[in-house]
């Protein structure tokens, strides 16, 4: 499996967002500093895609995919493309406040942590329909890395959307989220404008 190895905080400075988005309470304190280097269209456009890829932890030939699915849904590409990728069970589990980071949410999925609708999952990439619930494990229920999670996450505001429910360990899929309901900082427009040349 391909994993990405670059170093978060290296990543966020030279995609110029901050690390709050991936669930991070790190700031660094360099700066990136380019040399009078004017970025062309195709190298904003590129950026865009890369931070969306980045922050979801997708990598080139899925993401294509879910492309290609959201041009095939009624409505605008981009909208649906963002849609789709905040369906991803890891991050809606990263949402409800079950995991501090989505890359940690990937790894409690992949290891049985969670249910979906009563049945146990491990591929990261379900997408989740109104009216999905998701249930901790019983498990796991009682582990000392989930007390840790809920003490870093219990301030966490869960988009309305869903519903989280941290006392009995599950959280409710309401509907699906509107883009004004996704607060990632990417330009949907200029992703759509980069795979349409």
């Amino acid at each position: 499996m391909a994993v990405n190895r670059v170093p978060v905080l290296k990543r966020c400075r030279s995609l110029g967002m901050e690390p709050a988005y991936l669930g991070l309470s790190k700031t660094s304190n360099r700066n990136l500093t380019r040399a009078n280097r004017k970025v062309s269209e195709y190298g904003l456009q590129l950026r865009e895609k890369q931070k969306a890829k980045f922050i979801y932890g997708v990598l080139e030939k899925p993401f294509r995919n879910y492309y290609k699915r959201a041009e095939r849904m009624k409505g605008m590409t981009g909208e649906n493309l963002m849609t789709l990728l905040e369906r991803r069970i890891d991050n809606v589990v990263f949402r409800l406040g079950f995991a501090r980071t989505r890359r940690e949410a990937r790894q409690m999925v992949a290891h049985k942590a969670f249910t979906l609708n009563g049945k146990i999952v491990n591929i990261p990439s379900i997408l989740v329909k109104p009216g999905d619930v998701i249930e901790i494990k019983e498990k796991s229920r009682a582990s000392q890395h989930i007390k840790d999670i809920f003490d870093v996450t219990a301030d966490r505001a869960v988009p309305a959307w869903l519903t989280g429910d941290h006392d009995n360990f599950k959280g409710t899929v309401n509907e699906l989220p509107s883009r004004d309901q996704i607060d990632v900082p990417v330009n949907e427009l200029a992703i759509v404008e980069l795979y349409s040349k």
